[in-house]
């Protein structure tokens, strides 16, 4: 009997958040200096770039889109992200209208202690079960800015009647589709928002 051969996967695509008003730190996190070298934005984009999938950054900061060009990565597409400005679940929703069918790496340029070892725990979890959501987890709660975020129809649509409805926050939509959580050290995966985090 021939052997089934298993469905490809979808086509990876990275997807840097850059968007945020950085309130809480009181300046532009992105631009910050990281520990190794370049800025917080830089740093993301260069441990993206080493899964050689394409890469898009979507920000509505012009200074992020100069910095992440002067990269000069191939495979980097900036984005503009337009108003409103209103979220990840906004973002996440218009990221999926303009790659559908594909497996969206999701990840914050907040998250300055990422690691490859930490991405690939994550691709390699979502592989195995390709159509269902797989969320970043501390050990004490989910981190969904960093996930595999698949965009097959079922998914696209049920996020497209959420928007449409009004609902903005990621969590609560979240509550209602198929996610796995995968496991990870929280220091790798530790938002920064303020500088006492710092």
């Amino acid at each position: 009997m021939p052997t089934l051969q298993p469905e490809p996967l979808p086509p990876l695509r990275c997807c840097l958040l850059s968007g945020g008003a950085s309130q809480r730190m009181g300046q532009d996190k992105a631009l910050l200096p990281h520990p190794a070298g370049g800025s917080w934005l830089e740093h993301t984009l260069l441990l993206l770039a080493e899964l050689d999938a394409p890469i898009t950054l979507l920000s509505r900061w012009p200074q992020h889109q100069t910095l992440a060009e002067a990269l000069q990565l191939p495979q980097l597409e900036t984005v503009a992200e337009p108003p409103p400005w209103e979220g990840p679940l906004l973002a996440l929703h218009r990221l999926m209208e303009r790659y559908p069918n594909a497996r969206l790496l999701l990840a914050p340029v907040d998250m300055p202690h990422l690691n490859s070892a930490a991405l690939h725990t994550l691709l390699e979890a979502a592989a195995m079960t390709p159509e269902r959501i797989h969320l970043a987890h501390d050990g004490a709660r989910s981190q969904p800015l960093l996930g595999i975020y698949p965009s097959p129809p079922a998914i696209r649509s049920a996020l497209a009647t959420a928007i449409s409805g009004g609902e903005r926050r990621l969590l609560r939509w979240l509550d209602g589709q198929p996610c796995n959580a995968v496991p990870l050290p929280a220091a790798a995966i530790r938002n920064v928002n303020s500088p006492a985090e710092l």
